[in-house]
């Protein structure tokens, strides 16, 4: 079977993003954070980060197609993904270590054209990840006057986007991503106070405690989700964003 795919998690680092596709012109870009409904091989505990368990089960069912692995270990990801990177090489797998840990020289001239635009949630987490590889521009996009944020990573589950009004601004890791500076705490960190902001991890990941915090500091709600929405957490969306 010819390997043709460069997978990656995370925000690799820039130039070794450039040098890769360089290297390998033709090879589909496969993202393993993401739900591409492989097998669950049951590798980790059942009460463990799904974003993770995503990264093996995608990682070890497109094994013989995968021509190498691009990953982020530094604060620009987390620890998880550090032991994930060195389990994977000793399944076989060529991976590649990165770390990006760059910092905004500065943060009055970040561009997030994609957080700050009148699209459907979804829609602007979609493009963000989709642009980690494509990195085109979109500053043409039309600017929203947001009613509503949504902070956090992207959901393993991505209909709990939809749950959101059009124009929702983006925070947290996903801005921090779009601006080029996945390890740059203050842009993932910074939440517009006027705004109403839902404050998103993933269950059993570390930025639940950066997410409570924050959603304390600015009275918004805090929301930590497994592998898809009940609907308890649907029914606390909706009413955090009926009643703000």
């Amino acid at each position: 079977m010819t390997k043709d795919i460069i997978a990656f998690w995370g925000y690799p680092e820039k130039s070794l993003i450039k040098k890769t596709k360089n290297e390998y012109p033709n090879a589909k870009w496969v993202d393993l954070d993401i739900d591409i409904n492989a097998p669950d091989l049951k590798l980790l505990p059942e009460n463990y980060c799904v974003i993770i368990k995503n990264i093996y089960n995608n990682a070890l069912f497109l094994k013989d197609k995968i021509i190498k692995i691009l990953a982020p270990i530094g604060k620009d990801k987390c620890d998880s993904a550090y032991f994930a990177s060195e389990i994977l090489k000793e399944a076989g797998f060529c991976v590649i270590q990165t770390i990006f840990e760059d910092v905004c020289p500065d943060l009055t001239k970040i561009s997030v054209p994609i957080s700050k635009s009148s699209l459907p949630l979804k829609e602007k987490i979609e493009l963000i990840t989709k642009n980690i590889v494509e990195q085109k521009e979109y500053n043409y996009l039309k600017q929203s006057n947001p009613r509503f944020g949504f902070w956090g990573v992207p959901p393993n589950d991505l209909s709990l986007l939809d749950l959101f009004p059009d124009g929702t601004e983006v925070f947290g890791w996903c801005r921090a991503v779009e601006a080029g500076y996945p390890g740059d705490y203050r842009i993932e960190t910074y939440v517009d106070k006027n705004i109403p902001t839902i404050f998103f991890t993933q269950a059993f990941c570390s930025k639940t405690q950066l997410a409570k915090y924050l959603a304390n500091k600015y009275e918004g709600l805090f929301i930590d989700v497994d592998v898809s929405p009940n609907a308890s957490i649907r029914a606390k969306i909706e009413a955090f964003i009926k009643l703000r």
